[in-house]
């Protein structure tokens, strides 16, 4: 993609406004938060400590709109927190511009490094930075600081306590995840009926997982309809794999075929059901054709082989889905003590050490987080060195839109400039024309920007370029409640918002961290992890008598990882202007493919482990031992644009194939993984199309 393919992409992106579920409860709460602050501070007190505090409630209730499984009022309370300090350094170094600016560099550079945390604790240290540079230029005292940086905090305390006071859908955030994931195994299952071989995203079953980490106190409170079902999902989707495959399920055509797509339409109707109960909290209605389906008929069992013992297998995770869902879900037992303590959330104070690892993980040159940290650092700077020097007052604005607009990645950081600034002039515009007509007071500039703050919390995830115009038009009112001039109000902040996003996009194209050449690097670890993965499940078959279910379901979450930090990688290399730098289009789409065939193989297998009383698999385990010693070098080849050799697996596998022939789900199982890790070697083979030769399959 060329630099002018690349801008024409994020100028569409940034611009774009998409239609999303709206949830009007939680926007009326949030400014409801900001109107007790707001109203309060103006009534006891005076219009530019009501402008201070209403940064605070807006920051906090911002921060309680994010993505994360944390309880809303724990996010609120943070960013209280964190608002407050930085509030009261800022006015403590705000007199001395060459002590602010170190401040404010040392603050931003920590701010920047967040990011390794995670994407909420990256946001929230933003939030931080952009009240420093706003607050600052409000005059007051040292003792003045502390009651402006007393009320920013207050704002997020109240935010946390209507959370608590006026509950909107308690748990409806794990409900969801929980629900989609269970929506998307059905499609999965309906999907499978046309095409034995569909591919699945795991994105849903992570998500659910990561609802269903809780801290103690949680766990005390939660709601028995999220206690049992994702561990069914779980264990449903590669028997609904095994029953469709044609090759270790049911036959490619004939009344084998049929049974095994009514068992699927009726398996998706099952899964639906089960995710609507769960969403909305009620009992689950099962379909009565469904439940006919899943009946063993009367003249026997249709299905044979792996594929009857699938379909038995099918038929009895449907049973737990629903009992799990109607009926309290027991906490004794081994598997569920086990799985209590994996899935433990760790507490804020024991998030500190992780927090510090992670920090300490990212703080290095070649990371995209540390060079994010350091750009975002100087282009603050460069922003508020230049704001102060123009003649044009509210000069904060100019790094303010810098810090909110940059982002680790190409993609994000342009089309978030381009919608910032395009919302902002929008933004502008609204409230300077309505301030110009109607020359409101302090109480109407305050009622505007609470109506302005509730349509941003409303339609924020409609596009960045919505809520970039609603923010706009509320800082106009909010200044205006404090007397401030309109007209340089709108020059001022189009002029600056245009100079702060052009500072963070140049300082990207000077500065950049480029994801593409480091694709290779996230197929060599996607292999690495899938390897892992099918390791375990053949060691399973090799000696089943130690087979170890926390080992394969380890592996299995480090696959979907791999994958997932993939296809993140891709999404964002595909926007950007240097694909020369890395791999071809071609070879990326065909790698993808094999590795994401290479993992439902292995998924194949797993659906059919044996137990533990059952013959070990020779040749499965001499398989794996090949396999393990071809891996490192493989991996090492995608890396280094090598040669991929799968040789000694392929000996092992034709030696164990000449022995018991193509009986058995380990040995076909075997056959479709190493036809797999073939194509992979062909496909990112070097040379013209990617073919190597020498690594076909005979």
């Amino acid at each position: 993609m060329t630099w002018s393919s690349a801008l024409r992409e994020t100028v569409r992106t940034g611009l774009t406004v998409e239609r999303t579920k709206l949830t009007p409860l939680v926007a009326l709460r949030g400014a409801a938060g900001v109107a007790i602050v707001v109203g309060l501070t103006l009534w006891l007190g005076t219009p530019t400590l009501a402008v201070s505090s209403a940064f605070g409630a807006f920051a906090a209730g911002l921060a309680t709109f994010q993505r994360s499984w944390r309880p809303r009022p724990v996010l609120a309370l943070a960013v209280a927190v964190g608002l407050g300090i930085s509030t009261f350094l800022g006015y403590t170094a705000a007199a001395d511009h060459v002590l602010f600016a170190t401040l404010l560099a040392v603050w931003t550079l920590f701010a920047g490094m967040a990011w390794a945390v995670g994407p909420v604790s990256g946001l929230v240290a933003t939030q931080t930075i952009a009240v420093m540079l706003v607050t600052v230029t409000l005059p007051t005292s040292v003792l003045g600081a502390l009651e402006h940086a007393g009320l920013i905090a207050v704002g997020g305390l109240v935010q946390a306590l209507l959370i608590v006071l006026l509950p909107v859908r308690p748990w409806g955030l794990q409900r969801d995840a929980l629900a989609d994931a269970l929506a998307a195994e059905a499609d999965y299952a309906r999907r499978l009926r046309h095409d034995p071989v569909a591919r699945f995203d795991p994105q849903p079953l992570m998500d659910a997982r990561e609802a269903a980490e809780l801290t103690p106190r949680q766990a005390r409170s939660r709601p028995r309809q999220l206690g049992g079902p994702r561990g069914v999902a779980e264990r449903i989707r590669p028997v609904l794999a095994s029953i469709a495959d044609p090759v270790l399920g049911a036959p490619a055509e004939g009344p084998e075929r049929d049974r095994a797509r009514d068992l699927l339409a009726a398996a998706g109707a099952v899964l639906d059901a089960v995710a609507r109960a769960i969403r909305w909290g009620r009992p689950v209605r099962l379909p009565p054709e469904a439940v006919a389906i899943l009946q063993v008929p009367a003249s026997g069992p249709m299905l044979k082989g792996p594929a009857r013992r699938s379909a038995y297998r099918l038929i009895a995770l449907l049973g737990d889905a629903v009992d799990a869902t109607d009926e309290p879900v027991r906490s004794t037992g081994p598997a569920a003590g086990e799985e209590h303590r994996h899935l433990l959330r760790p507490s804020v104070p024991r998030l500190v050490p992780l927090a510090l690892r992670a920090l300490r993980r990212e703080a290095r040159w070649s990371s995209p987080v540390g060079r994010h940290a350091v750009r975002v650092t100087v282009v603050v700077l460069v922003g508020y060195a230049l704001g102060t020097a123009l003649p044009l007052g509210h000069g904060y604005w100019a790094p303010m839109t810098s810090v909110m607009v940059m982002r680790p990645d190409f993609g994000q950081t342009y089309s978030r400039g381009i919608a910032r600034f395009a919302g902002t002039v929008v933004g502008v515009l609204i409230g300077g024309a309505l301030v110009a007509v109607g020359h409101p007071g302090p109480w109407v500039n305050a009622g505007l920007a609470v109506l302005c703050i509730a349509l941003m919390y409303l339609l924020m995830n409609t596009g960045y370029s919505v809520a970039s115009a609603c923010i706009a038009a509320y800082v106009v009112f909010l200044l205006g409640i404090a007397g401030g001039d309109w007209s340089q109000t709108v020059q001022a902040r189009v002029a600056l918002t245009l100079l702060g996003g052009l500072l963070a996009m140049a300082a990207y194209a000077l500065f950049p961290t480029w994801e593409t050449p480091r694709l290779r690097d996230r197929l060599a670890d996607w292999l690495t992890a899938n390897g892992r993965y099918s390791l375990a499940v053949l060691h399973a078959f090799g000696n089943p008598a130690e087979r170890r279910p926390r080992r394969v379901r380890e592996a299995l979450l480090d696959s979907r990882a791999a994958r997932t930090a993939w296809d993140e990688a891709a999404a964002r290399a595909l926007t950007e202007p240097v694909r020369h730098r890395g791999i071809s289009r071609t070879k990326e789409r065909t790698a993808e493919a094999a590795l994401a065939t290479m993992g439902r193989a292995t998924m194949l297998m797993e659906a059919h482990l044996p137990d533990r009383d059952a013959e070990p698999s020779k040749g499965a385990e001499a398989f794996a031992e090949a396999l393990k010693a071809a891996l490192p070098a493989a991996a090492e080849a995608v890396r280094e644009r090598g040669h991929l050799d799968w040789t000694g697996p392929r000996a092992v596998l034709t030696a164990w194939q000449a022995e018991v022939g193509d009986e058995g789900v380990a040995v076909r199982g075997a056959d479709l993984l190493l036809d797999a890790l073939d194509e992979l070697a062909e496909g990112l083979s070097p040379g013209p199309g990617g073919r190597n030769r020498a690594a076909r399959r005979p």
